[in-house]
Parts: C-alpha cells; structure tokens; sequence
C-alpha cells in the first residue's frame, strides 16, 4: 500500500457500534482488498461508552489499511471532518458505519469523480436508485426536509442527506475547513445528534464553483437507526436556517 497517497481513503464515522462495527469493517476492508487501486479506511470514534474504540483498536493491528482516530463526543459532522482533514487520499468517501449504503456503491461515486466532478453525493431520490425497508413516515419526513432545503439553500439535490459522499482531495480539503456548523469549535453533546451538516458542506461545495454530481446509490433502512423524529427534525431545520443566515451575512469564505 502506497504509504504517501492513497487513492481512496474512506471515512467511518462510529458512535456506540460495538454490535456491527468488527463485521462491517472487515467487510469494507475485504472489498477494498479487491479493488486495482491503493486505500486507507479511518474510523473517528465519537466518544463511544461502549466496546466500538477497543474493537476497532483490535482490527487495526492485523490490517495496515485501517486506522483509528478518537475524538470527544462532538457529533457525527465534526467525527467526519476530524477523519477527513486526517486522509490523505486522491480521493476521499465518508460513509455511515452501519453501511446503510453498501462499500460496493463507491464505485459509482468514483466514476463520477474520474469523469470530472469534484463532489458526487449518493442519492436515494435520483433516478435508478434503490431504497430497501425504510419506513413511511421516515420516508415523508425526508421529503419534506428536502423540500425545505430546495426552497431555502439548493433547489438542484433531491437527496442531500445520504451519508455517502465522495471528494476530489482539493474539493475536500477546501470544504471542510470552510465548515461553520461543526467545525474545530463544536460543542461536547451529551447525546447523539443527528444534524444538518451536508446541507452546508453542499453549499459551500456550490459556492466555491465545484462541481457536483448526484449518483443513484442503493440504500437500506436499519432498524437501529439512531434517528429522533421530532428532536433531530428540529436539529436539521436550525442548521439549515443557519447555513441560511451565514449565507445571507457574507460569513463564508
């Protein structure tokens, strides 16, 4: 494995996942073990009370691919920019660790990048995409999040809130470091936070004059979704108010 550049490094956000994380690493690790091309996975602990740092602490020491960063419990937004800012990739992905979108799917991604995007967002909306068991009303919920979206910050993406998202090394770098939601100065949470983030990474992907490309990806609903309804519905219609109010104040750069 290339030591100094990677082609692809892939990000894995985790809180409490002691259950899935050994079986769903191993399998990310044993599909990437396939692939022409070099890798690097990192995980971001999120302050996890349960096994999941020690677990993956395990994994590490038989698969040179694999690391693992820890960071206090600041939400799923700040793990992946910690993981991101950390990957040394030609390519970067974060995805959720329960794969609800499949590691396969990043091919999909990878050839939107090679065609020239410099950001290509998995869809659950696109055409040709696949959602598999999600419930009704989480699907209504959604839509009308996207819908809010549309009219307030970016009318072009009917899905952006599926976490599987790839970057140009460049488009990365310069995205999560312009991040003001959750950037280096997030709060400590004292519960999970199901957030807002991708709206303002997207916007400040539009802003800085990258291209992005929308790919229908295969998705499945989990049951152990860490989503509060009405909680974290809440959560990401303030976040979008205030990628909003930034927008409007100038404070992006």
């Amino acid at each position: 494995m290339d030591a100094e550049r990677p082609y692809l490094s892939v990000v894995i956000p985790v809180y409490n996942e002691a259950d899935c994380i050994e079986a769903n690493l191993r399998a990310v690790c044993a599909y990437l073990r396939t692939q022409p091309y070099t890798w690097e996975v990192i995980v971001v602990d999120d302050g996890s009370l349960d096994q999941t740092a020690q677990i993956v602490e395990g994994l590490c020491a038989g698969e040179p691919g694999l690391r693992l960063l820890r960071n206090d419990h600041r939400g799923k937004a700040y793990a992946v920019r910690t993981g991101v800012l950390s990957s040394r990739g030609e390519f970067v992905l974060f995805a959720d660790a329960d794969l609800a979108t499949p590691i396969e799917e990043v091919g999909k991604l990878l050839s939107a990048l090679q065609a020239g995007a410099d950001v290509a967002i998995g869809s659950r909306e696109a055409y040709g995409a696949l959602r598999l068991n999600e419930p009704p009303l989480r699907h209504l919920m959604g839509r009308a999040f996207n819908l809010l979206v549309r009219l307030l910050i970016l009318g072009q993406h009917k899905d952006t809130q599926c976490g599987f998202k790839a970057f140009s090394r460049r488009a990365a770098d310069d995205i999560f470091q312009s991040v003001r939601l959750y950037g280096p100065n997030a709060a400590v949470l004292s519960r999970p936070a199901v957030t807002g983030f991708d709206v303002e990474l997207l916007y400040l992907a539009h802003r800085k004059g990258y291209r992005v490309a929308e790919v229908p990806v295969q998705w499945r609903y989990g049951p152990g979704s860490k989503v509060n309804p009405l909680h974290d519905s809440w959560r990401n219609l303030k976040d979008v108010l205030r990628v909003r109010y930034y927008a409007l104040r100038g404070l992006y750069r």
